[in-house]
């Protein structure tokens, strides 16, 4: 007990004095080592094991796919396909912010290239329309968080890595229901609060420009049909697929937008890199702090702790669920999955939860700690891109974090919505 009251409190204190969330995973875990007699060095090659991990070639891939598509004219053209689909219904341009979300999550696989991307242009429009900002922005946000649940996410990826022998290509099929529920829950709240404050309607453009519209968006979309099916249909690996969507981002940019030169890639590489880099540097020190925590036998001891507290599975997940949420409040995504999925995991699956479902069950409760405060990386985003405060960002949610749970309490306890596509495409 002394070991592990190290290990956490050391961490909790380290966050609370402001040291990067990295910097101190890494520096608790090695105080701990220090103190058990296993010395620094154990840590340090549980660092590099963590990071050096063939299916992590897919995160910097599919962070530069999604990056490419942002500067390439993907984002704008899959807003125009969300118009000519959803613009005709009250309050359509609400709408559009939730569907456009769901096609781009669908092709980027990140939340936050979603807010960078299609924020610019639908909040000002929104806006312009006479939606509040900080609705517009808060909606921004919520429908964003589609992009970890629904594939490519490279935060499944993390996820698959750390469970261990997870199939990628089974997490990216079970996320489609969630996440497709997730943007339909929030176009209807967008629906009612339009009736209510009298938001417009939008009207569809002529037929022609309509078929024009369509088939941008359409190639767009392509992109996680060629991702996702080649990975069911076993015809390449996750890795292979994030680097066919590098190379269909960039054709699309270059060659049939041609909204890219040549000359931009340069620039985008280098963000690329930067954002990997702090990404994998998480995943590293994570990866050393859960190792000390499985020599210390945390798991065992809080599977232990939430058995003594219930032995009825619909009780323990709703324990997890409330510890989850409470977690993604104040952590990043990835260094949070790499943490508690080793000590999380045996516990769910003594309550009878399948690792493939958990790990979607992971990725909403941390699409909600996108939106909360203080630490949700998406909020912050948001509140910077449309220009307004946290404070009043975080109001507006309240109308669309009902829709988000919702969507959490079916993807926990409604056990079909993540292994019927699964069980039928890949069984």
């Amino acid at each position: 007990m002394i070991e592990t009251s190290l290990l956490l409190g050391s961490f909790l204190v380290l966050i609370l004095i402001g040291v990067p969330i990295a910097f101190a995973l890494g520096i608790s875990a090695l105080l701990t080592a220090s103190y058990t007699g296993l010395g620094p060095a154990m840590i340090v090659q549980r660092v590099g094991a963590g990071m050096q991990s063939f299916p992590l070639l897919a995160i910097p891939l599919f962070i530069l796919a999604g990056a490419i598509m942002a500067k390439g004219g993907v984002a704008r053209r899959i807003v125009d396909f969300a118009y000519i689909i959803v613009g005709p219904f009250p309050g359509g341009l609400a709408m559009v912010n939730c569907i456009d979300s769901m096609f781009f999550g669908g092709v980027s696989g990140s939340a936050v290239a979603d807010i960078s991307s299609t924020g610019p242009i639908m909040i000002p429009m929104m806006v312009q329309k006479g939606y509040d900002r900080e609705f517009a922005t808060a909606l921004t946000v919520a429908s964003s968080t589609q992009g970890i649940i629904i594939p490519p996410s490279h935060n499944m990826v993390i996820y698959a890595m750390v469970a261990g022998g997870v199939s990628i290509g089974k997490l990216f099929l079970a996320g489609y229901l969630p996440g497709f529920l997730m943007g339909g829950l929030l176009a209807v709240t967008c629906y009612f609060m339009a009736l209510k404050r009298g938001y417009p309607r939008e009207k569809r453009p002529p037929f022609r420009e309509s078929l024009v519209i369509a088939r941008d968006g359409l190639l767009s979309i392509f992109a996680a049909v060629i991702i996702v099916g080649g990975i069911a249909f076993g015809i390449f690996t996750a890795t292979e697929a994030s680097a066919v969507a590098v190379f269909y981002a960039a054709f699309l940019g270059l060659v049939v937008y041609r909204e890219m030169r040549v000359r931009d890639l340069w620039p985008i590489f280098v963000d690329s890199v930067k954002t990997t880099a702090i990404v994998m540097l998480l995943i590293g020190c994570a990866s050393g702090f859960a190792w000390m925590m499985t020599f210390l036998h945390v798991p065992t001891l809080v599977t232990q702790i939430f058995l003594s507290i219930s032995d009825k599975p619909v009780v323990i997940l709703f324990l997890i669920n409330i510890l989850l949420l409470f977690l993604g409040a104040i952590m990043d995504v990835a260094p949070l999955i790499v943490i508690v999925t080793p000590v999380l995991l045996p516990v769910v699956q003594a309550a009878g939860m399948n690792p493939v479902t958990f790990g979607i069950v992971l990725m909403v409760n941390m699409a909600v700690g996108l939106t909360t405060p203080p630490v949700g990386a998406g909020l912050f985003v948001g509140c910077t891109v449309g220009k307004t405060t946290m404070e009043k960002c975080t109001r507006s949610m309240l109308y669309l974090w009902p829709a988000m749970l919702i969507v959490l309490i079916l993807t926990t306890y409604v056990s079909w919505m993540t292994t019927l596509l699964p069980d039928w495409i890949m069984p």
